[in-house]
């Protein structure tokens, strides 16, 4: 596997060997392959197997910088040695000085947006301005342990907001979310896989949905020895009259989940890939299906890339009793390096609740496990588990996420939130920058892109059999099948030229579709890669056609 292909020629039985490895670990060896061909060429290597973007929101980070430097001011203003060494932010007076600050810097854009932020603290909230500054303080010059370690006080109100505007498309359920504020959204997964499973709500073999294509750490964390949960695919495998991919999924596969022997249904939404949130029949039956059918179902939203739907409602909103809710800053910001996220959950909720059902034997195995942070255990809520499991139990009080990310993500949050009040402008340009490069994309490759409200846009998968068959016909996809191993195309693209694509059957998608990521190339390079796409499919063709019996 970790030989260099030799030439093109063995690229069919190559693609059969590597079919069963995971698409982020194929990706690194297709990034081998691309480099090889620049090596021999004067081209450049086009990756759009990531999702990682290549752009930033600057403002916020503009403000992050210069409330640093009131940060500082702060430590320096408590006692200022000659050494270097300063004290901390004190409270009392802190907001004054603020202010004072806020005039110091209110010509520059990050001086008014600090002083918009600290405005929608302090007017809708109410919040007391001296505690609010002083915390802000804290955080940026990361002087403390986070206290409350699970999220900072006014972190969760605005991180809230923030949910409640995103993701419940500004109608949030009655009654609040608690909020767990991670090291980014993998670490989420990671500590709500792991709580479930020490807490004895999913134990091993049990049966859980899975709705595919999906991000692959899903299909892959089940499998591992640990869980060895037994899974279920809902395959988004809805189609057209005409024939074309929905990215939706069937009433037959969704009723699925009527049988309670299903613990844990597992959701990313909008999907990666295809990026489509699911739609409002598909909702409305898992609605009915939990609130009829399955009244303890768990279900584990991850909806990073719901800010690219206008209108975006996750199953948080629907669902809030059954739901955890996995959302990252990393995408819509650009801050796939800061490793912002939360995991939110209703202070009402089925996890809760299972906890209060388990027989005794395994309260009493909790009450060990959790013994050492408080006593009453069996009063100790999910979310709270998740924070100490996060750190192995021992080390609760050092657990959370650091201050100066959670000071970060609160700037986020608030230019999203002042951004709706005032025109939409971020929001609009980063719709205009994935779906001007999704329709270059097409356009270039010559296929059909339907207009769809429920695409995010993120990414693209473009199932190849599909528009096989549709120009030249069923005979030519039996021909593919037969002759060519689905990764053919991902690694023709590599070892011809230099494009790195991963490949939707990795995802649990079709097996010929390819996953393109519109985040982190340029608007032109997404026009070099639909032609190829297009060309490698066209040479098919012509090996087919003269593949085929001379008419005599």
């Amino acid at each position: 596997m970790n030989k260099l292909l030799r030439d093109k020629s063995e690229v069919p039985s190559f693609g059969k060997e590597m079919e069963k490895i995971s698409p982020f670990e194929l990706k690194n060896r297709l990034i081998e392959l691309a480099d090889e061909r620049i090596k021999k060429s004067m081209k450049m290597m086009l990756n759009a197997g990531r999702g990682n973007p290549n752009w930033t929101a600057t403002l916020p980070r503009e403000a992050f910088f210069t409330f640093g430097k009131f940060g500082i001011r702060e430590c320096k203003r408590n006692f200022d040695r000659s050494d270097g060494i300063a004290g901390v932010p004190q409270k009392d007076g802190i907001a004054k000085r603020f202010e004072e600050f806020l005039e110091e810097n209110n010509r520059t854009p990050e001086g008014k947006f600090l002083a918009q932020c600290y405005n929608y603290m302090t007017t809708e909230h109410k919040v007391n301005p001296d505690e609010l500054v002083h915390e802000w303080a804290e955080s940026v010059v990361g002087n403390q342990y986070p206290v409350p370690d699970r999220i900072l006080k006014y972190t969760e109100i605005i991180i809230r907001d923030y949910l409640a505007q995103e993701l419940c498309a500004g109608r949030p359920p009655q009654g609040e979310f608690d909020l767990f504020a991670t090291e980014g959204g993998t670490a989420a997964m990671c500590y709500i896989f792991d709580s479930l499973e020490q807490n004895f709500l999913l134990h091993k073999g049990d049966q859980v949905a899975l709705m595919t294509p999906v991000f692959t750490p899903y299909i892959e964390i089940p499998e591992l020895e640990r869980y060895k949960f037994k899974v279920t695919n809902i395959p988004a495998d809805r189609m057209s009259e005409d024939g074309l991919h929905l990215w939706q999924y069937s009433e037959k596969a969704i009723n699925k989940l009527r049988d309670p022997s299903y613990k844990a249904l597992f959701v990313v939404n909008p999907s990666n890939p295809p990026s489509y949130m699911i739609d409002e029949k598909s909702v409305a039956m898992i609605v009915d299906i939990v609130k009829r059918w399955n009244p303890h179902l768990m279900i584990i939203t991850d909806d990073v890339y719901a800010t690219y739907v206008p209108g975006f409602q996750s199953l948080m909103a629907q669902l809030p009793h059954n739901t955890i809710c996995v959302y990252s800053f990393s995408k819509y910001f650009g801050a796939t390096g800061w490793r912002l996220a939360v995991a939110a959950l209703h202070r009402d909720n089925i996890f809760d609740e299972l906890l209060q059902r388990l027989p005794r034997k395994r309260k009493s195995e909790l009450q060990k496990r959790y013994g050492s942070i408080r006593s009453d255990v069996e009063n100790m809520r999910f979310i709270d588990r998740m924070v100490a499991d996060s750190r192995q139990v021992a080390l609760n009080h050092t657990s959370g996420l650091s201050l100066p990310q959670q000071f970060q993500m609160n700037l986020f949050a608030l230019y999203s939130i002042l951004d709706s009040r005032s025109g939409d402008k971020f929001r609009e340009g980063m719709h205009e920058i994935i779906n001007s490069r999704l329709q270059t994309l097409w356009e270039s490759m010559g296929f059909t892109l339907l207009p769809d409200p429920t695409r995010a846009g993120y990414y693209s998968e473009i199932d190849l059999l599909v528009w096989a068959k549709k120009y030249y016909g069923e005979d030519f996809v039996d021909y593919l099948k037969f002759n060519y191993s689905p990764l053919d195309v991902v690694f023709r693209l590599a070892t011809e030229t230099s494009l790195v694509v991963l490949n939707g059957g990795g995802f649990d998608g079709p097996e010929w579709s390819i996953r393109v990521s519109l985040a982190n190339l340029n608007e032109q390079d997404y026009s070099t890669i639909g032609r190829n796409i297009r060309s490698i499919l066209e040479n098919y063709a012509e090996k087919w056609k003269n593949s085929l019996p001379v008419e005599v």
